[in-house]
């Protein structure tokens, strides 16, 4: 047997097919685009692994993923595969509509037709794991309960309303027509391999350039920090043993705000690599205008998961972000392998 991974050059799904490999003799099937998050130097450790094949193709491509499900006898699907962060969303949506909504519903047309064509206990034992996330939630005031199964969607930004709406296909497709789905809602993702337009990587490069350090506003927004090792781990418990239909919210007990994770991570690189003239990186923070529609608060609760699966978080945001500062300062080659002239053009605009 064999799964399909889409999006798996990107951040998260890079660090679970690594993962995959190194703990199952499941084979993977790796699906990604290679958009400007996508890297295949993500998954250079599985260069001529006989267990891992990388095919460079859209998930919206519906012959291609018909073939590949067919193909390789995938008995699962784990759709990693969409545009993901919030500001790009906000200086252009269409972009996010097109991959996470339309894309996502020709992905999910490619599997009900190949679902449809095998024996009936092929077809109850296929999955369909959709990766999403909590801001499809909305904002939380500060004394309101965290995010569970059952809270209402309220995206506030195009990204988060076109994941919204991508939850929604899956759930119609596992009602409709019998589509063995699962749902995972996650908080924000920290660790190896992030593209460094997201906070943490974002702070550790920009610092050990010496640039500015951007926080929006006050810096007081809540954010619940989760390990990308933890987030894979999940992934692979809700596939494993997870209820079909069931929706699961994942997190990592982490709630922190914003300025207090940078100045954090600011406290990790003077500890580990001091500042040639003395001074502290905290020096370098500088706030900036707030983002249109900036959500000020999430939080998850994942009794669900802990309860019914067993799952729970191992890594404290203390270790995991000395982790994550020391894998950055180790892979500074590839942090500017990826950090293009496009990449400087875009941080510039955003930041002015």
């Amino acid at each position: 047997m064999t799964i399909l991974v889409t999006g798996g050059a990107g951040f998260i799904g890079a660090n679970f097919i690594l993962d995959w490999v190194a703990t199952t003799d499941e084979p993977v099937v790796n699906l990604d685009a290679l958009t400007y998050a996508g890297n295949r130097g993500n998954l250079s450790p599985l260069d001529g692994h006989a267990r891992h094949l990388f095919v460079e193709g859209n998930i919206g491509d519906q012959p291609l993923v018909e073939t590949l499900l067919r193909t390789h006898g995938i008995r699962a699907v784990i759709n990693f595969a969409a545009e993901s962060h919030v500001d790009r969303s906000i200086a252009g949506p269409a972009p996010f509509f097109e991959t996470n909504v339309m894309a996502t519903l020709r992905l999910l047309e490619a599997v009900r037709s190949h679902i449809g064509a095998l024996a009936p206990a092929e077809r109850e034992a296929f999955r369909f794991l959709h990766v999403s996330t909590d801001e499809v939630f909305g904002t939380l005031e500060p004394d309101e309960p965290a995010f569970t199964e059952e809270t209402p969607y309220r995206p506030n930004s195009p990204y988060s309303a076109s994941k919204a709406a991508s939850d929604h296909m899956v759930r119609a497709y596992a009602e409709t027509y019998g589509l063995k789905a699962l749902i995972t809602n996650c908080s924000n993702n920290y660790g190896p391999l992030q593209f460094p337009e997201k906070l943490v990587p974002l702070i550790i490069h920009r610092a050990l350039g010496g640039k500015e350090l951007p926080v929006y506003g006050d810096g007081r927004q809540v954010r619940d920090w989760l390990y990308v090792g933890d987030h894979c781990s999940a992934i692979r418990t809700v596939l494993g043993r997870g209820a079909p239909g069931s929706t699961y919210t994942i997190g990592g007990n982490n709630q922190m705000e914003n300025i207090a994770l940078v100045q954090q991570l600011c406290a990790q690189l003077d500890a580990r690599r001091p500042r040639a003239d003395g001074r502290r990186y905290a020096e370098q923070i500088r706030f900036v205008t707030d983002r249109p529609g900036h959500d000020r608060r999430y939080a998850i609760n994942a009794d669900r998961i802990g309860r019914d699966l067993g799952w729970k978080p191992a890594m404290s945001l203390e270790t995991g972000l000395r982790q994550t500062v020391d894998w950055y300062l180790a892979n500074e080659a590839w942090v500017e392998t990826i950090t293009s002239g496009a990449y400087r053009d875009w941080v510039r605009r955003q930041y002015a």
